[in-house]
């Protein structure tokens, strides 16, 4: 994702930084407007990570492949967000940009 310009926030307690970026422990807690709130966790995470999405003003939570979560989607949808499962995030955005 980086490669094709966009900027990466990287949400990880355990970690200081990650791939050149400072890491939060939540993204709400992100100082910054947030686009995407892209989630590689297991399912039962999710719903928490969609609180924090919408408490964020995130536009958009998006569970990788192989991630649903009915609560999560619940959250995000009632919040405003729009709403991704079971999809790669890099595969479609890389896709759109061949496609110009």
């Amino acid at each position: 994702m980086k490669k094709h310009g966009y900027r990466v926030i990287p949400v990880n307690p355990n970690e200081d930084e990650v791939l050149g970026e400072r890491t939060y422990d939540t993204v709400d807690q992100i100082p910054k407007e947030v686009d995407v709130v892209n989630v590689f966790l297991r399912p039962e995470k999710t719903p928490k990570i969609a609180e924090n999405a919408v408490r964020a003003g995130a536009e958009v939570l998006w569970l990788q492949q192989g991630i649903t979560n009915p609560e999560a989607r619940r959250i995000a949808q009632e919040g405003g967000l729009g709403y991704i499962e079971d999809e790669c995030i890099y595969h479609n955005v890389n896709e759109s940009l061949q496609k110009g």
